[in-house]
């Protein structure tokens, strides 16, 4: 994959327009992935999925649930993340490995797995922290991609409900967003944002 020296935080804009021609393969958009996945998560627990729509087949099938938008069609591929609401599962097999490779005591473990088992205890923790933590490997993905010189766009518009039955999605994962990805045809336009002192309280 190509690197290019981008400034990820003021070059970055959401792209619409692709090169429909450009084509990622499954294995640039698996090392995008991996860089994704090094996110900062809750407990280390990892809350995300990715449900990777790469064929023509399977663009087809995401395109009237994403509202036609074009950009669906030409990008190279559309990323769907999916929020875990059961990341707490995750804990045996990550802290497991760490244990064998000795980042970890068993007494540690023992002591973390008793503390998440009394988050997810509260249904409205697996929601709040598969939303938190998933978002966090969302724009990682976006950067990651940004610094290989390519386009992305995050999407919120999208058929939920449809997009699950279509694809056969878990109960376990929520889709959160869709991320085209691709080659940009026509950059998109400066935006106007809102200045530190706009944003942020200092106390």
């Amino acid at each position: 994959m190509i690197q290019t020296h981008r400034d990820i935080f003021f070059d970055r804009r959401s792209v619409k327009e692709y090169d429909p021609a450009f084509k990622l393969t499954q294995d640039e958009l698996s090392e995008l992935i991996n860089k994704a996945n090094q996110a900062p998560s809750a407990w280390n627990l990892q809350h995300w999925k990715y449900l990777v729509i790469h064929s023509d087949e399977a663009k087809a099938a995401l395109l009237p649930i994403a509202f036609h938008q074009q950009q669906i069609a030409d990008s190279s591929a559309t990323v769907v993340i999916l929020a875990d609401r059961e990341a707490h599962k995750q804990a045996e097999p990550v802290f497991s490995r760490d244990v064998a490779e000795g980042r970890m005591t068993e007494e540690i473990k023992a002591l973390l797995t008793k503390q998440i088992d009394s988050a997810y205890a509260k249904a409205e923790y697996r929601f709040e922290s598969g939303v938190l933590n998933a978002s966090l490997a969302a724009m990682q993905l976006m950067n990651a991609a940004t610094l290989a010189g390519l386009g992305t766009c995050p999407i919120g518009g999208f058929k939920r409900t449809e997009l699950i039955r279509q694809f056969n999605i878990e109960e376990r994962y929520l889709p959160l967003m869709l991320i085209t990805i691709g080659r940009t045809r026509q950059e998109p336009r400066a935006t106007a944002r809102l200045s530190v002192k706009e944003t942020a309280t200092f106390l």
